[in-house]
């Protein structure tokens, strides 16, 4: 009786065992992300409906990511740059590629470090290298979709 008892305890146990479904953080950051925050070289410079901001050009700040491996990046200056994106295999870089125009000194690169995962709702990223636009800054973004 008690090795019943056991063994149908095990059963309900493994049949009550699924995997979860983890969504890819590729579909969770198929969005367009807007500027909520921007820090560059630990100054914040932008907070979204502030009056003050150093420097209100980031209202206009859009990283599209909405297309499977496509991304269009409006970045502080308002020009905007078109070329693919990649995450890495350990999901802690974002990496856009092929960008045209190429953004001066990057050779047509910018990488990210994806601070915060994204749950859909919200995305911390930072420059892996100094923005030439921002006076040499390494700069971090919190993004919430447009």
């Amino acid at each position: 009786m008690k090795t019943q008892l056991v063994f149908s305890f095990l059963l309900i146990s493994l049949i009550g065992c699924r995997a979860k479904n983890i969504t890819p953080i590729t579909d969770l950051l198929r969005k367009i992300w807007q500027a909520e925050s921007v820090t560059e070289s630990q100054q914040l410079v932008y907070a979204k409906g502030a009056t003050n901001n150093i420097k209100p050009g980031y209202i206009n700040f859009r990283l599209d990511l909405s297309q499977p491996g496509v991304v269009h990046l409006k970045d502080i200056d308002g020009r905007l740059i078109t070329g693919t994106y990649t995450v890495s295999t350990d999901n802690k870089r974002l990496i856009l590629d092929s960008l045209i125009p190429k953004p001066s000194n990057t050779g047509g690169i910018i990488e990210y470090y994806i601070l915060a995962g994204s749950d859909g709702g919200s995305l911390k990223l930072e420059r892996t290298a100094e923005s030439r636009k921002t006076g040499n800054t390494v700069n971090q973004y919190a993004l919430i979709p447009e």
